[in-house]
């Protein structure tokens, strides 16, 4: 059902094949079929392996940015592999544990898909990993580069060191990077470690700052702009440059030719509406490039027409959408800075410029701008800093309603703070404790519970138990035995969203409340219903008719479900989300098992609790022991590490 390679894979599909160094850089640059088809292409031509040492090793090594890519990406050369020769590819994640990459067998397998910090400590127990390596695919080279730069190159140098002797001089080498943004080290992957590479930048405003563009905002009032524009121009012209002015409007673009026209700078216009024809434009444009400088007026909508690529400046008299904010910028490709051509330009010179009028009109964008120079390097005006950092805040005000983020709860810090929908604010009507009793909230301190529903490896749902009179349990003996007569299990007609009713499961009955009804289904006799159980915190999907009426005296105790997060422990390796294997373990280990837990704060329904700690109750001598620390357990797998800053986070909240 594959239709063909898009735009990117176009050009980055016959270089890959061919076994050619590439940097593919898109907005679809994480997605691994960037490079998994003409990889396992190339593969399948095993003539081209024969010169290569008798040893066992990968042919081909993907590093992905963490183990759910990794995941992701095994997956697919699963699927794809079918389709080839048998390569035995191999997903391998390992923790901080040291005898663990000994056990590692990588007898038969040519492609291995890993992470920067899991390969180097199978490197340790495997020195002649790279001794085979052919192909080294970098995938999401901009997360790669940020979050393990140092872990990168230490690979890069031993892939380096590996290929310069004599028996790979017939032998494929290839290194392939993707990904959505260009990051400055990837200048020094290209010139360090790749042969000629092929450059594949299909994202415009990337390519600019590939290109080295010099980004310039200028702050200024809309009634202003004609004449901050003005001074641009007294400067670049002494420059000899061919500038473009971009505006939103014909009406603009006319008012801004008139002005130019008025201060004796000669200037061309074009606009859907004008009068000259593209090929004068042109004519008019080419002409001045042999010593004069030129200026040309225009609206978007003549950008494609024109085809211009050879401007040396490009004002943004009015700011665009995004989108053609990447196509204005490629009128300046021509003067793009090559790092492969220019290698020995200093970065500091560029050819091209690009200048923003950021006005009181554009402050829509102003977020964008701030992020998109961030990322560039560029100067940022004290009043974008100031202006952004207000409309950060209002955005954070406008989440007021919203759940506290879950990374904030679980690690004390959030990565994606601007993009995240979640809130990162303490609302003090929406975090007033809830579900947790009087007493504990009025002396936080040691408490039992019971950990029901494990969501990862260090957030749970369950209940605190009450050891002299626990109230849920004499309720949940009450409802089992009115459950038990046939007479009582009545069917609910009419569900109501939030309403709460029984649910038999297995041998026991649950209080639940409906969350969600699948409006599609309304009207059909039996339906979907999205429900959850209050008392131990999980959700499920069930079917209306399984639902019961609950009376009201078994609804008089509040919902005891209590989130539970152990603190100062996160994922190893800048990971921002828990290993499948650390949260199974966990799960086997606490699910349904009483726990002595010391709380630390209480906000809303969520209760951090350090430390955490699995009991065994001695029926013979009525006392109980501390048989695990769940921090130490989860510390124990390797695949997590110490979280110091984290209740100081909170505490800072």
């Amino acid at each position: 059902k594959f239709s063909g390679p898009d735009f990117t894979e176009s050009y980055c599909w016959p270089p890959v094949a061919r076994g050619c160094d590439v940097v593919a850089i898109s907005y679809q640059g994480n997605d691994p079929f960037l490079y998994i088809p003409p990889v396992l292409t190339f593969l399948q031509s095993g003539s081209c392996y024969k010169a290569l040492p008798n040893r066992s090793g990968p042919l081909a090594l993907i590093l992905c940015p963490g183990w759910k890519k990794a995941q992701l990406v095994f997956e697919l050369l699963k699927t794809y592999e079918r389709c080839s020769r048998q390569l035995h590819p191999m997903l391998i994640i390992l923790g901080q544990n040291k005898e663990e990459g000994r056990h590692v067998k990588i007898r038969g397998c040519e492609v291995i898909v890993t992470t920067p910090y899991s390969l180097l400590r199978l490197f340790e127990h495997h020195s002649l990993l790279f001794c085979r390596l052919c192909h080294l695919v970098l995938d999401e080279i901009e997360v790669l580069f940020s979050d393990a730069s140092e872990q990168v190159f230490t690979i890069l140098d031993c892939y380096k060191k590996a290929i310069i002797t004599e028996e790979w001089e017939y032998s494929p080498h290839q290194i392939i990077a993707a990904g959505t943004r260009w990051n400055k080290h990837i200048a020094r992957l290209i010139k360090e470690f790749m042969n000629d590479p092929y450059i594949v930048i299909t994202a415009m405003e990337e390519a600019s700052i590939y290109g080295n563009v010099q980004q310039v905002v200028q702050p200024c009032m809309n009634s202003e702009r004609t004449a901050v524009l003005l001074k641009i121009l007294d400067f670049t012209c002494n420059n000899l440059q061919k500038v473009l002015v971009f505006t939103n409007s014909v009406n603009e673009a006319e008012m801004v030719h008139k002005v130019l026209k008025s201060n004796s700078i000669f200037a061309l216009k074009i606009h859907k509406e004008s009068e000259f024809n593209f090929k004068y434009i042109l004519e008019q444009w080419t002409k001045n490039s042999s010593g004069t400088h030129v200026v040309l007026v225009l609206t978007d909508d003549c950008m494609h027409s024109l085809g211009i690529t050879d401007a040396t400046c490009v004002i943004h008299f009015s700011f665009p959408s995004p989108r053609i904010f990447g196509q204005r910028l490629h009128s300046l490709s021509d003067n793009f800075c090559n790092l492969i051509k220019d290698s020995s330009v200093d970065q500091e010179y560029t050819k091209a410029r690009s200048v923003i009028l950021l006005t009181e009109s554009s402050a829509c964008h102003a977020l964008g701008i701030l992020r998109y120079l961030q990322h560039a390097e560029a100067e940022i005006p004290p009043e974008l800093q100031d202006f952004t950092a207000k409309m950060l805040e209002a955005e954070e005000d406008k989440k007021s309603s919203r759940p506290l983020c879950a990374y904030l709860k679980t690690f004390g810090i959030c990565k994606n703070r601007t993009v995240c929908p979640d809130r990162h604010q303490i609302n003090l009507q929406i975090d007033v404790p809830q579900n947790i009793p009087d007493k504990i909230i009025q002396m936080p301190g040691c408490v039992t519970v019971l950990p029901l529903h494990i969501v990862n490896a260090t957030n749970y749902f369950g209940r605190i138990v009450d050891k002299q009179k626990d109230q849920y349990t004499i309720l949940a003996e009450e409802i089992n035995e009115y459950f038990k007569k046939p007479s009582n299990k009545i069917s609910v007609k009419n569900v109501e969203k939030l309403a709460f009713y029984g649910l038999h499961e297995k041998t026991l009955f649950h209080r639940v409340q409906v969350v969600e009804i699948s409006t599609k289904e309304e009207e059909s006799l039996f339906f979907n219903v999205k429900i959850k159980y209050i008392d131990e915190g999980r959700t499920n999907q069930v079917q209306s008719y399984q639902l019961l009426h609950l009376p009201a005296r078994f609804q008089c105790l509040p919902p005891q479900a209590v989130e539970f997060v152990v603190c100062r422990v996160k994922p190893i390796d800048n990971e921002i989300e828990w290993n499948p294997k650390v949260t199974h373990y966990i799960n086997h280990k606490i699910k349904g098992k009483l726990h002595e837990a010391k709380i630390v704060h209480i906000l809303g329904n969520t209760a951090w609790v350090d430390p955490m700690v699995g009991i065994e109750l001695l029926s013979d001598l009525k006392t109980s022991i501390n048989e695990y620390n769940v921090r130490s357990e989860i510390l124990a797998t390797g695949l997590g590490t110490d979280n110091p800053e984290h209740v100081m986070q909170l505490q800072k909240l």
